[in-house]
């Protein structure tokens, strides 16, 4: 199981460094997501001074662009990691797509099977393999002379990643992507009862084996060595369950686990703008459902217990000021895998 680091710089030039001190840390990854900057420009400056840790972006907003500006992003960027980097994928939400990036939302799920095809079917042409000639529902690529073809992939065409949570998507996953990327807000029972049945499903429509298909999880931790932070964490913890709670979509994962109720509660305080009401309602039962507390130790061996038996890649979303203590689960984390090999 691969181990992961998320990416958060406040300017791209910064990216450089930090890239370098997380590899040398250890991870085998480091991702980057669309929120206040744009995802590819920070991996870019990465890649520069990295030569081993893969770059991913978990997520970049997929209907915000189209599959041939991504064919070319995701071509480029591998050719700047030589080789590292994975393309992920995600939707968004209907408001922001429409709201905030003035572009199309429909039939989601299609739509993303459709783009994954898309960019395979101009990555195809590229290699020499097929005429680009796509014509589909929502995309159509039907020209690409030899001025705009770049030609094989030195290095290899990237992974592709699609995000999912609602059933249909994630089956989507399963039928074109590479790999599943597991939203934040989970738990054991929900992806075991919920989730993989969908990627397997999408997997069998495919004729594609489990073997061959990554799951990489994301998920909210608090971590503390000593307890006030411990205790720091768990409010920031609380805070994000809340915001990610609020949200109807995301609801089935509280479903699971008998607290669905609790998501109408959430988005009421959200639209008053209540965060810190939304924070007091996440009990510690609750909070202690939905993430993994605890020490450096007890943090690390928590993750492979949730989740040891079927993911791929793991992406501890750590809420701590000291840097050290993120270290810490990182080294415990790898002594508990290299025991299990």
């Amino acid at each position: 199981m691969k181990i992961d680091a998320s990416m958060l710089v406040s300017n791209p030039m910064d990216a450089a460094n930090l890239g370098q001190e997380l590899e040398e840390s250890g991870f085998d990854g480091l991702y980057t997501f669309e929120g206040p900057h744009d995802p590819f420009l920070p991996l870019a400056m990465a890649a520069t001074k990295t030569e081993r840790i893969e770059l991913i972006t978990a997520i970049a907003v997929a209907f915000s662009r189209n599959p041939m500006t991504l064919a070319n992003l995701g071509y480029d960027m591998q050719l700047l990691s030589d080789g590292r980097f994975i393309l992920g994928l995600g939707t968004q939400i209907k408001p922001h797509i429409e709201k905030r990036f003035s572009m199309t939302w429909s039939k989601p799920a299609s739509r993303m099977r459709e783009m994954v095809q898309a960019i395979r079917a101009i990555w195809d042409a590229w290699e020499g393999n097929s005429k680009l000639d796509f014509r589909g529902e929502f995309y159509t690529h039907t020209i690409m002379n030899q001025n705009f073809n770049p030609g094989p992939h030195p290095c290899g065409l990237p992974k592709l990643y699609i995000a999912g949570f609602g059933e249909k998507m994630v089956q989507v996953c399963g039928e074109v992507g590479d790999g599943f990327l597991v939203h934040p807000l989970n738990t054991r029972k929900f992806l075991l009862e919920y989730s993989m049945p969908a990627l397997q499903k999408g997997l069998d429509i495919a004729g594609r084996s489990r073997d061959t298909f990554d799951v990489s999880v994301q998920c909210l931790t608090a971590i503390g060595e000593t307890e006030e932070q411990l205790e720091q964490s768990k409010a920031m913890v609380r805070h994000m369950i809340g915001f990610y709670g609020s949200t109807p979509a995301y609801r089935p994962a509280l479903d699971a686990e008998g607290l669905g109720e609790l998501q109408p509660q959430l988005n009421t305080l959200s639209k008053e703008g209540d965060w810190a009401g939304m924070s007091a309602l996440v009990t510690d039962d609750i909070l202690e459902t939905i993430a993994i507390t605890g020490t450096p130790n007890e943090v690390a061996q928590k993750l492979v217990d949730r989740y040891g038996d079927f993911a791929q890649r793991i992406s501890p979303v750590g809420y701590t000021a000291d840097k050290s203590v993120a270290k810490a689960v990182l080294v415990s984390l790898k002594k508990l895998l290299d025991q299990a090999d």
